[in-house]
């Protein structure tokens, strides 16, 4: 049986923890950053976990994660 293929654009957005949960990072902090306040670019530097619905379609595409 051939080894099956991550998908690198998944593999390089998302990380898996050890109890396979998924993180991921937030949108919203590339540019337009002067208006906004430093409490809510603090919370933007956070990761939050992927929902659950998402978590299973994501760890499909990382097979080896």
């Amino acid at each position: 049986m051939p080894k099956m293929k991550t998908r690198k654009g998944i593999a390089k957005r998302f990380k898996v923890t050890k109890r396979r949960k998924v993180l991921r990072h937030k949108g919203g902090k590339g540019h337009l950053l002067g208006h906004k306040t430093k409490k809510r670019k603090r919370a933007l530097r956070r990761a939050t976990l992927v929902s659950k619905h998402e978590r299973k379609k994501i760890l499909k595409l990382l097979p080896y994660a």
